[in-house]
């Protein structure tokens, strides 16, 4: 393969989004300002970097809330939780700073909202994804789980109310078409958000692949952990194309032997994955040989505020 000028194409928009960011953020302002242990519910984001990261600077993960003292500082996850925990939270006086993604959040209140009209729900989603557990704790007695279009097609729905379905905002469009295809087939007057519940980032980067796809790559890679739905869909997006792809935490787990006989190799990272993974890839590429051929997509703007309790704080 040496005679052949082999091709790595960097995309972008790549790793992380701004709900990412608004979390790590609030993780790094809360352990300036807490005396003592800081706690996170569950991990932060989905990426053993970031976790590893700030557990080497004190940061205490926990499963649950019973593993914290009572009184102590503890943020929420951007996968968001349900008002059980909450609730917990409060009666073990713990000091909340909630890193909930705002799109997790919206998705959050149109369940709380329809639930409220008497509607059931149904949520598009993977079981036991943290933003799932979350989101079903929102109206536990009017919400219907499906992973897939068979699980539509043989859901049991109330015959005398109407339905709404969401959608985990980690997804991708081509995963849930079909889903929302048969529950439209069963309930022809479906109703649902105005906007795809999916995230504007989930969305970039799968078109982003995409876009490598049509350019003629022969394979992906895709920085990022084996628990972020997110950078699974983008390993999807490719092999749903005919384009052999695998996710990788950083450069060490690189099998570069098979990947030098490969010509044109597209890289892309899921939504918690941070630049500096992807920045080591590249470097490993670039002293191979490989040409680096950076792709533009699209630009992303979005940004998200803090909670009110730490911009407050910040401008005294």
């Amino acid at each position: 393969m040496s005679d052949k000028l082999r091709t790595l194409y960097l995309v972008s928009p790549r790793g992380f989004c701004a709900g990412v960011e608004r979390a790590i953020s609030i993780v790094d302002q809360m352990l300036a300002r807490v005396e003592g242990p800081l706690y996170v519910r569950k991990e932060i984001v989905h990426n053993q970097a970031v976790v590893e990261d700030f557990r080497s600077r004190g940061v205490v993960f926990v499963e649950e809330l019973d593993e914290i003292p009572a009184g102590a500082a503890v943020v929420f996850s951007a996968h968001g939780v349900s008002p059980a925990v909450r609730e917990e939270a409060n009666k073990r006086r713990l000091q909340v700073v909630d890193a909930t993604c705002p799109l997790v959040t919206k998705v959050h209140k149109q369940v709380v909202n329809n639930a409220a009209k008497g509607r059931h729900i149904v949520l598009i989603g993977h079981e036991g994804h943290d933003e799932v557990v979350g989101t079903m704790g929102e109206a536990p007695d009017h919400i219907s789980l499906v992973t897939s279009e068979a699980d539509a097609a043989s859901l049991s729905l109330p015959a005398d109310r109407e339905v709404y379905h969401v959608t985990q905002t980690t997804l991708s469009v081509d995963e849930t078409r079909g889903i929302v295809e048969e529950l439209e087939r069963r309930v022809p007057d479906l109703l649902g958000p105005a906007k795809s519940d999916i995230c504007y980032a989930t969305q970039n980067r799968q078109d982003g692949v995409k876009h490598m796809v049509d350019r003629g790559i022969d394979h992906l890679i895709v920085v990022g952990s084996s628990n972020s739905s997110n950078s699974r869909r983008l390993c999807e997006a490719a092999e749903r194309n005919g384009v052999s792809a695998n996710l990788v935490g950083c450069v060490d787990e690189l099998d570069m032997d098979e990947l030098c006989q490969k010509v044109n190799i597209g890289l892309t990272a899921g939504a918690s994955a941070p630049e500096y993974l992807v920045q080591g890839i590249v470097d490993r590429f670039r002293t191979e040989g490989w040409v680096i051929e950076e792709l533009t997509v699209m630009q992303e703007d979005v940004k998200f505020d803090l909670p009110i309790e730490l911009r407050s704080q910040s401008s005294d």
